[in-house]
C-alpha cells in the first residue's frame, strides 16, 4: 500500500527517507484521516480550505529582524498536514447506497474508495480495525510523530483511538481490560514503539461527525476516559452519523478538556472561515497551555 503525505502517494520507503532526513526547522504536525469510502488525496482536495487557513494562522518564523509570535519560535517551519490513505479498499457492495439490482459493467475499475475498517453487522465489530490502526501507526511514524489529529466521519472515529492509543498508561488499560474480557481488541504491537515519541500524548484533535466505538471489544479506547482536548464538531443536519452517536464520543472524553460546536449543516468539513476559525482558536488554547504546563514542569534555580 502506498503511502500518501499531503495528499501525494509515494512509496513507504521514499516517504520514510524524507521523513528521516527531514532536518529543518520543527513543524507543527498534524494527521488528517479521511472518511469511509474516502482516500487521502481526496481528504487533502476537500480540506485544502483548512490547510490555507492553518498556514496563515500559524505561519513559518519570518527571517531576522523580524520577531517571531510565541508559536512560532515552538514551531518555526510552520504547520505540515498528512493525510494517509486507508488499507482497506472497498467494493461497490461495501457502498453505501448500493443496489444489487443495478447493472454493472466488470470490466470497470474498482472505485477510489477505502475505509479504515468495515462494520461487520453481524456481530457488531469492526473488521480489519487491526490493518487500519498498523497503517495509521505507519504514517505516524514516517511523519516522525504528530502533534495532533483531525478526522471525518470514520476518521473522526479513528482519530479518537490515536489520542486515546497514544496517551500515557493506555497500553496498561488494555491490557487489564482484557484480563476479564480476553476477546477484548489487545493494545496493537505496532503503537509500542510510537509511545516514545510521544510520551505526553498528543496536544489536540479534532472530530468531524465523530462516533463512538459501542462494541465492548473496544471499551478499552475509552477506559479511561480520553484525556487529550478534542474538538467535536456535529452538523445539526447531519442524517449519517446521529447526534446521539457524536455525543457518545463527547461523553468517552475528560471533562472540561475539550469543546463541542454544532454547525448548521449535514455531514461533511465545515471549511468556511467562521469554522475553521473556531479550530484554528482551540489549536491555538491547546498548543499554548501545553506551553506553559512544560514551563511549569522546569525547576528553575532559586
Amino acid at each position: 500500500m502506498d503511502a500518501t503525505t499531503n495528499g501525494v502517494q509515494t512509496p513507504p520507503s521514499d516517504a520514510s527517507r524524507e521523513a528521516a532526513s527531514a532536518s529543518g526547522p520543527r513543524k507543527l504536525k498534524i494527521l488528517m484521516l479521511h472518511g469511509y469510502t474516502q482516500s487521502g488525496p481526496l481528504f487533502h482536495a476537500k480540506t485544502r480550505s483548512l490547510e490555507k487557513l492553518l498556514a496563515k494562522a500559524f505561519p513559518p518564523a519570518p527571517p531576522p529582524p523580524h520577531k517571531p509570535s510565541a508559536l512560532s519560535k515552538i514551531y518555526p517551519g510552520g504547520p505540515q498536514l498528512f493525510y494517509p490513505t486507508a488499507p482497506i479498499r472497498l467494493l461497490p457492495a461495501d457502498i453505501p447506497g448500493f443496489s444489487p439490482d443495478a447493472p454493472t459493467d466488470d470490466s470497470s475499475p474498482a472505485p477510489d474508495a477505502w475505509g479504515w475498517w468495515k462494520k461487520d453487522d453481524a456481530t457488531g465489530g469492526y473488521a480489519n480495525l487491526e490493518e487500519g490502526l498498523d497503517r495509521i501507526a505507519e504514517a505516524i511514524k514516517e511523519a516522525g510523530g504528530i502533534d495532533g489529529v483531525i478526522g471525518f466521519s470514520q476518521g473522526a472515529a479513528a482519530a479518537a483511538m490515536v489520542a486515546s492509543l497514544l496517551q500515557p498508561g493506555r497500553k496498561e488499560a488494555f491490557d487489564k481490560y482484557r484480563e476479564a474480557h480476553p476477546d477484548a481488541l489487545a493494545y496493537p504491537r505496532s503503537w509500542e514503539g510510537l509511545r516514545e515519541l510521544h510520551p505526553q500524548g498528543l496536544k489536540f484533535a479534532a472530530a468531524y461527525s465523530g462516533f463512538y466505538a459501542g462494541s465492548p471489544w473496544y471499551t478499552a479506547f475509552y477506559e479511561p476516559k480520553i484525556s487529550c482536548p478534542v474538538l467535536h464538531f456535529i452538523g445539526s443536519l447531519d442524517t449519517v452519523v446521529e447526534e446521539s452517536r457524536s455525543l457518545e464520543l463527547v461523553a468517552a472524553c475528560e471533562e472540561g478538556t475539550g469543546k463541542t460546536v454544532y454547525h448548521p449543516g449535514g455531514h461533511f468539513v465545515p471549511v468556511s472561515k467562521e469554522w475553521g476559525a473556531v479550530l484554528v482558536g482551540f489549536i491555538r488554547q491547546c498548543l499554548e497551555v501545553k506551553q506553559e504546563e512544560k514551563l511549569e514542569d522546569v525547576d528553575m534555580p532559586l
